[in-house]
């Protein structure tokens, strides 16, 4: 029985028959065998000598070196002269002791190795562009370290990866065609980025052109579907109330009103320059003297358009009946109607009286509403207060604009109608009538009460005695003139007292109706002792300056 463990059953005498097998596959004719180390020599059974793990496998290098040269090199055909493979390191018998851990840094150091051979590659290549010769890039002049602790010859891995290196290159060269790809988490290179940045600046250009068009599209539909309604047209009778219409009533009713001066002013010594006058204003056919048949003398203090216009049919958009109501000098009030042609209403040129004016009586006058005052609760403590304490003290200090007694009477918040006064228009107030209104919700004959704060509102009707400048000469009596007018204010409770917030003018006539109950539309003519004769010919727009004859 044979002893395997020991050498008399090795080959050649100090040799295991597994390492004569592993020297016979593994090297080579010719080829150096490595020294066995003593810890490989010694014998398993020993404790001193524990086991080495297995070091990595001269295959396993020879594949790495191999593979790097399949991604390093590009397709293409062969120069002749080279091989088509690279030069291999030789296989070499490892120790069979060698540990996994070993083997796992060989392996990382092999890859470094690779990764370095291919920056050298691309390196020596881009220094060869940059020098401008166009053939293949020198190998790089550093050798390719041998991963720590394989039994491969530096010499030989460093000649391997150069080689593979070299034939890559030229196998790009002789192509002409290829690109890098980068490692996973690398950069691309300079000319595959800036065409990357192009790309993406032209997505992103088209994406935004594409997003404003559809919102530009979308706007338009939004648009027009908003303002797809139906016509808004207005009915004659809307057109005439609000007098919505292309004629130029402005322009002719100042034109009528100044021919209107023309022609109700009258004087026999200016006839014929009043009859000149009128004719730069009438058409051809219209009474050059206006309707005056030469007796009598008269002149007018005012002639405004009292607002009626009426459609003149034979002329369509280009004429109209005008009311022109004229206050005469002996105080009669009239209306004369007047015909008024445009030959243009975009501008108001070409105007021109178109006929024969006629006397109308004045516009209707309408009555007014009673005003309903049911629901108003009168407080008559708080009106008696205010009359006899407060109103009296404040309206004398209002009349004079008198800024310190108003600051009195006043609350800080108050209008500027309230704290500014009449500046001695008015003197001497005497406060007549207060109706002070409780708040709403009060009983009536109930007592009232108000908190701080609050407001009520209250009418007042004062008499004034007569202007404050106008002081009576010595010895003469005071003026015996009086005015009285109406007030509304609103005052506020403090813990003060009562105080002045806002006053504003005018109160309304609970009654309403009309005063001139039965009496005709027509004003009655108010005689005047001296009236004013016309003098010279009035110029087109401006009413004459009435004189005494």
């Amino acid at each position: 029985m044979t002893d395997h463990n020991s050498s008399a059953g090795g080959v050649d005498g100090d040799r295991t028959s597994g390492e004569q097998g592993r020297s016979a596959a593994g090297w080579p004719a010719g080829a150096q065998q490595q020294p066995q180390s003593p810890q490989a020599a010694a014998p398993y059974g020993y404790a001193d000598n524990p086991p080495v793990p297995p070091q990595q496998s001269s295959d396993a290098v020879r594949a790495q070196v191999a593979a790097a040269w399949v991604r390093s090199a590009r397709p293409g055909p062969v120069p002749p002269g080279e091989a088509a493979v690279p030069v291999l390191p030789p296989q070499v018998s490892q120790a069979s002791a060698a540990s996994k851990e070993d083997q796992r840094k060989a392996a990382q150091e092999a890859k470094r190795a690779e990764r370095k051979a291919a920056y050298e590659q691309k390196k020596a290549e881009r220094e060869g562009r940059k020098k401008g010769r166009g053939g293949a890039p020198a190998a790089p002049a550093q050798a390719v370290a041998a991963p720590a602790g394989s039994s491969v010859p530096a010499a030989s891995a460093g000649a391997a990866a150069g080689s593979a290196a070299v034939s890559g290159s030229q196998a790009r060269a002789a192509g002409g065609a290829g690109f890098d790809v980068p490692r996973p988490g690398g950069r691309l290179p300079a000319q595959g980025r800036r065409t990357h940045v192009a790309v993406r600046a032209a997505l992103l250009i088209t994406t935004c052109a594409f997003a404003l068009g559809s919102c530009g599209v979308a706007g338009l539909v939004v648009g027009k579907s908003s303002v797809a309604v139906g016509d808004a047209d207005l009915s004659a009778k809307d057109v005439e109330r609000y007098r919505l219409s292309e004629f130029p009533i402005t322009a002719a009713a100042t034109f009528a009103e100044e021919y209107v001066t023309l022609c109700m002013t009258y004087s026999p010594q200016n006839a014929d320059k009043r009859r000149d006058a009128l004719t730069r204003y009438a058409s051809s056919g219209v009474d050059r003297d206006c309707g005056m048949t030469g007796q009598g003398t008269q002149s007018v203090r005012q002639a405004k358009w009292d607002g009626t216009v009426e459609e003149l049919p034979e002329f369509g958009a280009n004429g109209r009946y005008l009311g022109i109501q004229v206050k005469l000098s002996t105080g009669r009030i009239t209306t004369l109607s007047v015909p008024v042609y445009v030959k243009d209403p975009a501008t108001g040129s070409g105007l021109r009286i178109a006929g024969n004016v006629g006397e109308m009586p004045l516009a209707a006058r309408g009555s007014a509403p009673a005003v309903k005052q049911d629901e108003e609760v009168v407080d008559q403590t708080l009106s008696n207060q205010l009359k006899g304490q407060v109103l009296p003290g404040f309206f004398k200090a209002w009349g004079a604009s008198d800024t310190t007694g108003l600051t009195r009477f006043t609350t800080p918040d108050a209008s500027q109608s309230a704290t500014t006064g009449l500046a001695g228009a008015l003197a001497s107030p005497e406060v007549q009538e207060v109706v002070a209104l409780a708040p709403e919700g009060s009983e009536p004959n109930a007592t009232i009460t108000y908190g701080q704060g609050q407001a009520v509102q209250a009418r007042v009707t004062v008499v004034w005695g007569g202007a404050a400048a106008a002081a009576p000469a010595k010895g003469t009596p005071p003026p015996t003139t009086s005015v009285k007018r109406s007030y509304r204010l609103t005052l506020v409770n403090t813990a003060q007292g009562w105080f002045i917030k806002d006053v504003r003018g005018g109160v309304l006539d609970p009654t309403g109706g009309r005063a001139d109950a039965g009496a005709t539309a027509s004003a009655a003519p108010v005689p005047e002792e001296n009236p004013p004769a016309a003098g010279g010919e009035p110029a087109p727009g401006a009413s004459p300056a009435p004189k005494t004859p």
